[in-house]
């Protein structure tokens, strides 16, 4: 049986008010807008991967202990992966074989070898924050974040469909997690919305078996959660507009497609990706 491969990048940025005072001058980059940062993740929408490595890279290296550091240089790795194999666009996702299978050939060996590496050192460090404290925010976020890379590159690139979901299930249950603990982190809602529509686009027998941690599966009721982080998202606001939007083209509600697709490119005029998505939005009928 195939598993449907929609990405489950995973985002969850709120404000946390126990960590200032306990770390006291630090500046939580999970839930504070750290410019560097911002400036580093508009760089990867841009498709200019290796200056966003380069800014990523160099905040990690002045904040080796904050496992979101790494969280970015493995998201650049992945992101820059599925950028080449056209994930990213429509052209994929409305392949029904690509969506569920996976994508045509294999990933590039090295590219992925850095990713997994820091991966490794995003869950080594989270695992650290988590022997004080096992509800650690910034180690929820970042084992969410590991979990949702790990799901797309197994499901998507590798197409080893079990292992995928096994890490969307944890995944899923860290930001149920952190959800717990801050219901105003929109953000996070990606998790669930992101599961919810993919064991939602399956046939009735293997929703089933995907179900999982309450989630059932409604494509409707995942696209609206994938809504709140693309409307009050942080670092990967227009992350989860790709999702939606995506999403939208499936679902034939072109309107919406169109919106999204043209806030991106109005946002990042350089973006062949976004130019180009906006373009194909646009031909097909406005109405949903």
């Amino acid at each position: 049986m195939h598993r449907s491969c929609f990405l489950a990048l995973l985002l969850l940025l709120s404000p946390i008010v126990d960590f200032a005072r306990v770390t006291p001058g630090v500046e939580s980059p999970a839930f504070t807008t750290i410019p560097e940062l911002s400036a580093g993740f508009d760089l990867l929408y841009e498709q200019r991967f290796a200056e966003a490595r380069e800014a990523f890279a160099s905040w990690e290296s002045r904040n080796p202990e904050e496992p979101f550091g790494e969280v970015t240089v493995a998201a650049c790795y992945l992101f820059e992966e599925l950028s080449r194999q056209s994930v990213l666009t429509s052209d994929f996702f409305l392949n029904e074989k690509r969506l569920l299978r996976g994508i045509d050939g294999s990933p590039d060996p090295g590219r992925m070898s850095h990713f997994h590496d820091a991966l490794a050192r995003t869950r080594e460090l989270a695992g650290e924050r988590q022997k004080t404290n096992p509800n650690d925010g910034e180690a929820l976020l970042a084992l969410t974040l590991a979990a949702g890379m790990e799901s797309d590159a197994e499901s998507i690139l590798q197409k080893r469909h079990l292992a995928g979901l096994e890490q969307m299930k944890k995944a899923n249950g860290y930001a149920k997690e952190l959800l717990a603990q801050h219901p105003d982190a929109t953000d996070a809602y990606i998790a669930p919305g992101i599961a919810n529509y993919i064991i939602g686009s399956q046939s009735a027998g293997s929703r089933f078996v995907l179900r999982f941690d309450g989630v059932h599966g409604d494509k409707k009721l995942g696209m609206e959660q994938v809504a709140k982080t693309a409307e009050n998202g942080r670092y990967l606001r227009p992350f989860a507009k790709i999702i939606l939007a995506l999403a939208a083209r499936r679902e034939k509600q072109n309107a919406l497609a169109q919106r999204l697709f043209r806030e991106l490119s109005e946002q990042y005029p350089d973006s062949e990706l976004f130019v180009s998505e906006y373009a194909k939005a646009m031909s097909v009928p406005y109405g949903d």
